[in-house]
C-alpha cells in the first residue's frame, strides 16, 4: 500500500518508514524539521533512511537512496495547500499521523506551538483525508489524556475529561475531532495513545537521553517527585508493531461510544482508541539503576518536586489491544536501555 507518515524525520517515524518500506510498501514522509531540538539528529534520521541531508529543500520531492520507494518532502503540516496538493498527487492508501508539537513542560512556556501543529495542522490532515477518501488514518495520541488519573491500570474507557497540561488537552482534542469524522463522513480513524516511548534514535528532551548525557559528563541529574513516579516505558520496536498492528486493521463502524444518549442506530463511526505500552509500570528511581548499569556508573541525583504538567504514574491496559490485534508489547526495561546505551555510544563517539 501507499502510506503517507507525518513526522518522519521524528524518532518514531523513522522507525516506522524503516519496518514499511523493509516490508514492501510505498512511503511518503514528511517533516517540518523545526528546532524544538536538535535538528541535526532529525537529519541524521533522515540520512539512516537514505534521504540526503543536502538535497533537502522545503517543498522539494527527495528520492530516498536507500529505499526505492521512499520519498521525504519538507512540508508543515499548518500549510493546509501544500499539504492538499500531496494529497492530490500521491492519492495514498493510508495515513499515520505522528508529526506533533511533543512536550509537556514546553507547552507550559509555548503554548502556541501547540495550537498550530497539534490543531490546525491536525484539522488539515483530516480534511486531506475526507477529501481524498483515505482508507484508514492512525494517529499519535498520549498517555497524557489520562491526566491525574489514580485508577490503575488506564484504560480507554475511563474519562479523560480533565487534562492538566496543553500538550494533552491538544491531543484530547485529536481524538474528538477524529471520532467527528469518523462519524459524520465514515472516515476511519485510530487513535494511539503512546506511553513513553524510549529507546535509540530517541528525543534528547525524554529522561532516558537527558539522564544518560548527564550521567556521562559527570553532572547532576533533575528527579522529579524526589523519584516516586511511575512510567510505563515502552521500547520504540514494541510501539512501531502496535502501530503496524493498527494500521493494518482500520476500524469497521460500530455503534457510537456514548449510546446511553444517543440511539446507536443514528451513528456508525469507524472510530478506535487504543492504549500502546509496556503494561509493566518502572519505579523512576528503577529506570535510573537500569541506566547507571548499562553505564557502569552511578548518578549524581537533584531531587526535586514535580513539575505542573507531570502525572506520578502511568500505567497501560492493552487488553483491547490483545483481544483485538492480538499484540502485546514486551519488552523488559533492563533490555531497551542497554540498547539505547549502546545507539548513544556509538552517535556520539
Amino acid at each position: 500500500m501507499k502510506v503517507l507518515i507525518t513526522g518522519t524525520a521524528g524518532f518514531i517515524g523513522m522507525h516506522l518508514a524503516e519496518r514499511l518500506l523493509n516490508r514492501g510498501d510505498e512511503v511518503i514522509g514528511i517533516d517540518s524539521l523545526n528546532d524544538y531540538y536538535d535538528v541535526n539528529l532529525k537529519l541524521a534520521r533522515l540520512e539512516k533512511t537514505g534521504i540526503p541531508k543536502t538535497q533537502i529543500q522545503k517543498g522539494k520531492v527527495i528520492q530516498s537512496q536507500k529505499f526505492p520507494k521512499y520519498q521525504f518532502v519538507q512540508l508543515n503540516l499548518e500549510d493546509k495547500k501544500s499539504l492538499t496538493d500531496l494529497f492530490e498527487r500521491e492519492r495514498f492508501d493510508k495515513v499515520v499521523n505522528l508529526a506533533a508539537q511533543a512536550g509537556v513542560r514546553y507547552s507550559l512556556t509555548n503554548p502556541d506551538a501547540y495550537i498550530q501543529a497539534n490543531i490546525v495542522g491536525f484539522i488539515n490532515v483530516l480534511e486531506a483525508c475526507r477529501k481524498y477518501e483515505i482508507k484508514h488514518l492512525a494517529y499519535a495520541s498520549s498517555s497524557s489524556v489520562y491526566g491525574s488519573n489514580v485508577k490503575m491500570p488506564f484504560s480507554t474507557s475511563d474519562s479523560v475529561d480533565h487534562p492538566v497540561s496543553l500538550y494533552a488537552a491538544s491531543k484530547k482534542s485529536n481524538e474528538l475531532m477524529a471520532h467527528t469524522y469518523s462519524h459524520l463522513f465514515g472516515l476511519p480513524t485510530t487513535g494511539l495513545r503512546f506511553f513513553t516511548v524510549y529507546g535509540p534514535w530517541g528525543r534528547p528532551d525524554m529522561a532516558l537521553f537527558l539522564f544518560t548525557k548527564a550521567i556521562k559528563e559527570n553532572k547532576p541529574i533533575d528527579v522529579f517527585n524526589y523519584g516516586k513516579m511511575k512510567r510505563d516505558f515502552t521500547y520504540i520496536d514494541d510501539i512501531v508493531e502496535g502501530v503496524v498492528r493498527v494500521l493494518d486493521h482500520p476500524p469497521t463502524p460500530t455503534p457510537d461510544l456514548d449510546n446511553s444518549v444517543m440511539d446507536p442506530s443514528l451513528s456508525r463511526a469507524p472510530y478506535k482508541v487504543f492504549n500502546i505500552g509496556n503494561s509493566s509500570p518502572v519505579e523512576l528511581m528503577d529506570f535510573i539503576v537500569a541506566i547507571e548499569e548499562a553505564l557502569g556508573k552511578e548518578a549524581l541525583k537533584n531531587l526535586m518536586e514535580i513539575q505542573p504538567g507531570d502525572v506520578p504514574a502511568t500505567h497501560a491496559d492493552t487488553t483491547p489491544l490483545e483481544n483485538e490485534l492480538g499484540y502485546r508489547p514486551s519488552t523488559p526495561v533492563k533490555t531497551g536501555v542497554k540498547k539505547f546505551i549502546e545507539w548513544y555510544n556509538d552517535y556520539y563517539r
